[in-house]
């Protein structure tokens, strides 16, 4: 058997929805000939759970067209690396890549987006967190459906409420009355989302999402002072008044060397529940045109969906995508694209270094 030539096969293979081959991925590890037939090892630094059975078939066709029909043992796993942050930060224990999710301006869907990439990520194959940041209006307990639920407390340190589809979840809303306003100034909102990322016991994730509240003060300073972020996503809609607080959430991250890997266009159609027809409430392609003038990807375009409001005030986004394929769709591509930018950073290795004490 002509292992060369089935290696050379599979990597030229495009891994689907992207324009990547196995070959640039360094995804074959493995290619062995046993008794029982041909063993293949995959891996992907990028979640591929929503691709496998893709992957799979294209295999299957490379193979047989180069030695005819064998039984195949195919393995496909993936090993998600830390990836590089801020100069001088420290990456935290349990989390490999934080993911600030950001928006100039209230009311454009941020923290929508967040539970629904986190889902869609989760589903993906990815160990997923979210620490919700909007520390004045907490809304990832209810949209993600554990509003219920209380952290538990083990060696001083919190545990994050853990939702049925096991993304880990940490907020204000856990510890605070959510009837009662949080009144506090910057330096007590800071020290709190230091509490909130720092004092939590997180476990083993791959991609940790930060929902932001709106607007470029002291919380974001925070962040790109205190807090080792991978990079970033803005989200916005395609409305004027929208893109103009958006580029100031893309400013301010440039100015604290914060990378980003792309815009989010939420609310982009209004699809009518009833008759299916499509209405662009907010103007078109305002995202699409931001991202471009700026160099920088854009991940997506979501849809203004009732089905997505539901889902929201319900705590039901796992229910969502088994119900609505097509919003599925949409947000499953926007993961994605943003798990691919994140495995183009490149890698921490200050972990396997030791730290250096000047007395």
């Amino acid at each position: 058997m002509n292992i060369p030539a089935i290696q050379s096969a599979l990597e030229a293979l495009v891994i689907p929805a992207t324009q990547r081959t196995l070959g640039s991925e360094k995804a074959v590890q493995n290619i062995s000939q046993n008794s029982d037939g041909l063993h293949i090892d995959l891996q992907f630094g990028f979640p591929v759970a929503h691709i496998g059975s893709d992957i799979a078939n294209l295999v299957q066709e490379a193979v047989f067209a180069q030695i005819g029909e064998t039984d195949i043992h195919l393995s496909i796993h993936t090993d998600i690396a830390t990836h590089k942050v801020q100069p001088g930060i420290q990456t935290i224990k349990g989390v490999k890549n934080i993911i600030a999710v950001a928006s100039g301006k209230g009311g454009v869907g941020k923290s929508t987006t967040t539970a629904n990439l986190a889902t869609a990520m989760a589903k993906m194959g990815a160990r997923v967190g979210v620490l919700d940041a909007d520390l004045y209006g907490p809304s990832q307990p209810t949209m993600l459906g554990v509003a219920e639920r209380k952290p538990d407390q083990k060696s001083q340190k919190l545990i994050p409420v853990t939702a049925d589809n096991g993304i880990q979840v940490m907020s204000i809303g856990f510890l605070v009355d959510t009837d009662q306003a949080v009144v506090w100034r910057g330096p007590m909102l800071s020290q709190a989302l230091q509490q909130l990322l720092f004092q939590s016991e997180w476990d083993d994730l791959d991609y940790l999402f930060i929902d932001l509240p709106p607007g470029t003060g002291d919380i974001q300073l925070t962040l790109s002072q205190k807090i080792p972020v991978t990079g970033s996503v803005v989200v916005t809609t395609p409305q004027d008044i929208a893109l103009i607080d958006a580029r100031k959430a893309i400013d301010m991250f440039h100015k604290v060397n914060i990378p980003i890997f792309g815009v989010l266009e939420n609310m982009s159609v209004h699809i009518c529940s009833n008759c299916g027809h499509s209405e662009a409430i907010f103007g078109s392609d305002g995202g699409k045109n931001l991202a471009a003038k700026l160099n920088v990807p854009l991940l997506g375009q979501l849809p203004l969906s009732l089905p997505v409001r539901e889902a929201m005030d319900n705590g039901t986004a796992t229910a969502l995508f088994e119900q609505q394929p097509q919003i599925e769709a949409v947000y499953t591509q926007a993961a994605f694209q943003l798990a691919l930018a994140v495995s183009d950073k490149g890698k921490d290795f200050s972990s396997r270094f030791p730290k250096i004490v000047v007395e």
